[in-house]
């Protein structure tokens, strides 16, 4: 089946999956979430994919929700944060970590936001030299969702993960690496060939291990990761009916600082 934004390839044992919209560096919109679902949940999950590899198109690897595509809106008029992370994005990020078969990120340019997520719920991450990782969130006047909250901290601990989260400042992939968020550095022009050997060696590899592994890790390292993403959902909810959410926006498009004013 084809996609409109996403590129899903199958190579024997291999499944290969591309956020396909370059022109905005993947940026997430609806249409971009449900078919990420459904290749996770559908294509991804057929038993005869053993590995995943997955990446951008073009410069970048996800700058995050694209905000000129807007929410749907609840009956308050306001957007209907909830419904989309709920019945979405979330569902996509929590896919990824239950699929019974490792995940390789391959993040080239920027992985911001929700992008920044995305590659975190991964397995095995490689970054490009010039890649770089941020919860720009709080920019907008938002907080971190697609599961960051429960992907962060047992990663950078509990003083990075603040930093991350409050200051949404850009972490740039050697740094990334000494964090601890990511696997490998390579140069730019070697990244996609080094995830290419990965993702063949993982596709060789004892599947079942690796089920047993990621099933038992999972719930050592997140606990109750579906309980963590409605939470995210809800207070995400209530921050897209803000003041300071309108104006984060509003200044992101126009190109500004914002003046978030606590309201």
């Amino acid at each position: 089946m084809s996609y409109e934004t996403i590129i899903w390839e199958r190579s024997g044992a291999i499944g290969r999956l591309t956020l396909n919209r370059p022109d905005s560096l993947n940026a997430w919109t609806p249409e971009l979430g449900i078919e990420l679902r459904t290749i996770v949940e559908r294509d991804a999950a057929e038993e005869s994919v053993r590995a995943v590899l997955l990446t951008g198109a073009g410069r970048g690897f996800s700058s995050g929700a694209d905000l000129k595509a807007g929410f749907d809106t609840a009956e308050d008029g306001m957007p209907d944060v909830y419904k989309e992370l709920h019945d979405v994005y979330h569902p996509a990020i929590a896919g990824l970590r239950r699929l019974e078969k490792p995940v390789v990120a391959a993040v080239n340019g920027p992985a911001v936001g929700i992008g920044c997520s995305l590659a975190l719920a991964c397995d095995l991450i490689m970054a490009a030299e010039s890649s770089f990782f941020g919860l720009a969130f709080v920019n907008i006047g938002l907080m971190p969702d697609g599961g960051s909250t429960a992907f962060v901290p047992p990663a950078v601990g509990r003083a990075r993960a603040f930093q991350m989260a409050l200051l949404g400042e850009r972490i740039p992939a050697p740094q990334a690496l000494e964090w601890g968020l990511v696997n490998w550095v390579y140069p730019d022009d070697r990244l996609m060939e080094e995830a290419e050997a990965l993702v063949a060696r993982l596709a060789a590899g004892p599947t079942r291990s690796y089920a047993a592994s990621k099933r038992a890790l999972n719930r050592f390292i997140y606990g109750d990761l579906d309980a963590q993403l409605d939470l995210e959902a809800q207070l995400q909810h209530a921050l897209g009916r803000t003041q300071d959410f309108s104006e984060g926006t509003a200044a992101f498009v126009e190109k500004r600082a914002p003046a978030f004013t606590g309201a």
